[in-house]
């Protein structure tokens, strides 16, 4: 398992985040966002080469890892981590970063990128649907509103009760593990299951899809649609390059439909080879194509 420095810094937004560093401080500064259910460790293939240019700051967000898990689902709605990260920022005294997001970290990056053009000046997302997509798709694709019932499952207030009962490992293996390349992921499982069996883990990392405001009606339901699906939404001004493996059960190519109308500056790179944890199942493809895009 790779295995980088890491600092515990703590934010005056209440917590201490477990930030892995790598690089020169003097580089151009990137800062890298995980998904559920993982940890900075989910760009362990990233870090090293990205450094060789950039100053890589790689934090456990809040509820992950060996960061804080502060109580309460109201701990988890977006803007919690997107304080977390300008926070973070300002601790290291950087100013304009390029920001990369995967899974839960890249719905931060768009939310943070929406938000603080003036702080973040470039955006890399690796399969996580833009907010407006998103919502549309779940209301409108059939194919996508079925795949996104995962949601209402881990929002249901019991299953950290079918978690303990079934284990830690076995969760690993039948919700985690088969819907990857679980021989890439076998060397990393004790780094999971390490993560996952801290008290109060599973909690917190499930409080970030309760605290969501992201509606996930069951299929076949016709509930009321939400006027802001069909309003003008603002763009993202900041170059912005998508990474979208195309075999994502969960998150699926939909996502890319209409993408460019609400971001005009856009690179999309399509892997078709891999599913939503592409950072380590193809990290060669995701390494090439960030760094041919930022040079």
């Amino acid at each position: 398992m790779a295995e980088f420095e890491t600092q515990r810094i703590a934010l005056p937004t209440g917590v201490e985040l477990n930030v892995a560093l790598a690089g020169d401080p003097a580089n151009p500064p990137i800062v890298l966002l995980h998904g559920f259910p993982e940890s900075h460790r989910t760009w362990r293939h990233q870090i090293a080469a990205l450094a060789r240019d950039h100053y890589v700051i790689a934090p456990d967000q809040r509820g992950f890892g060996y960061s804080s898990r502060p109580e309460g689902v109201a701990s988890y709605t977006p803007d919690k981590p997107v304080g977390d990260l300008l926070a973070l920022a300002d601790h290291l005294g950087i100013g304009p970063f390029t920001l990369v997001g995967h899974d839960w970290g890249g719905a931060i990056a768009w939310m943070a990128a929406l938000q603080n053009p003036q702080r973040i000046a470039r955006l890399v997302i690796v399969n996580a649907p833009h907010p407006l997509v998103f919502q549309r798709s779940i209301f409108d694709d059939p194919a996508q509103r079925a795949a996104s019932q995962y949601i209402t499952a881990f929002r249901n207030p019991d299953f950290e009760q079918f978690v303990e009962r079934i284990g830690l490992e076995t969760f690993f293996d039948e919700s985690f593990a088969k819907y990857t390349d679980a021989a890439k992921l076998e060397p990393e499982k004790p780094a999971y299951l390490a993560e996952w069996s801290q008290p109060g883990a599973m909690t917190a990392m499930l409080n970030w899809y309760r605290a969501s405001a992201i509606l996930v009606p069951a299929p076949g339901e016709t509930p009321e649609r939400p006027a802001w699906l069909d309003a003008p939404f603002p763009p993202v001004t900041q170059p912005t390059l998508v990474i979208w493996a195309m075999q994502d059960t969960a998150l699926l190519p939909v996502q890319l439909d209409g993408l460019e109308a609400l971001v005009p500056d856009l690179t999309v790179v399509r892997i078709a080879s891999a599913g939503h944890f592409v950072p380590w199942e193809k990290p060669e493809l995701v390494n090439e194509a960030i760094m041919e895009w930022l040079s």
